[in-house]
């Protein structure tokens, strides 16, 4: 009991000093705002994640709802991470990085697309495949730099 505290601790408290630029995470090293990445494939919605049951995967630190959502993606975290690192899809599209709420989403081909809030989704859906296309192009060019650098 007491090592698995010290391992999630030491994973917490760390991962400021690691995530990097390429990943959108909060302060904490948390991706999605605390969204759950499988149940955004699995049950089509936004469900919060719980620091309970945590995986970190580049760099980022994901939360789920429950140990079998965790465990699906600790199985194959690249079908279920987000594009673009977590960042919003229309802000790259736009060469720009922002954060995302965790609660405007959707998943195009199995691939996991987050945007900042619903205002912007709502923007970003009336032309996904020419978003996209355009956010493919930029994501090489902004992913490693910082967001507060674009």
């Amino acid at each position: 009991m007491m090592r698995t505290l010290f391992a999630f601790l030491l994973t917490v408290l760390s991962a400021p000093l690691w995530a990097g630029v390429d990943t959108g995470t909060d302060v904490n090293g948390v991706i999605l705002a605390g969204h759950d990445a499988v149940a955004y494939h699995t049950e089509g919605k936004a469900v919060e994640g719980s620091p309970k049951f945590t995986a970190v995967y580049n760099d980022a630190i994901y939360r789920f709802s429950s140990a079998g959502n965790r465990n699906l993606f600790k199985e194959a975290p690249e079908k279920y991470a987000p594009a673009y690192g977590g960042y919003c899809a229309y802000g790259t599209a736009l060469g720009k990085k922002f954060q995302v709420d965790g609660k405007a989403f959707q998943v195009v081909d199995g691939v996991l697309y987050v945007n900042k809030n619903q205002q912007v989704y709502e923007i970003w859906r009336k032309d996904i495949p020419g978003n996209l296309s355009k956010a493919d192009e930029q994501w090489p060019n902004i992913v490693n730099t910082a967001a507060d650098e674009l």
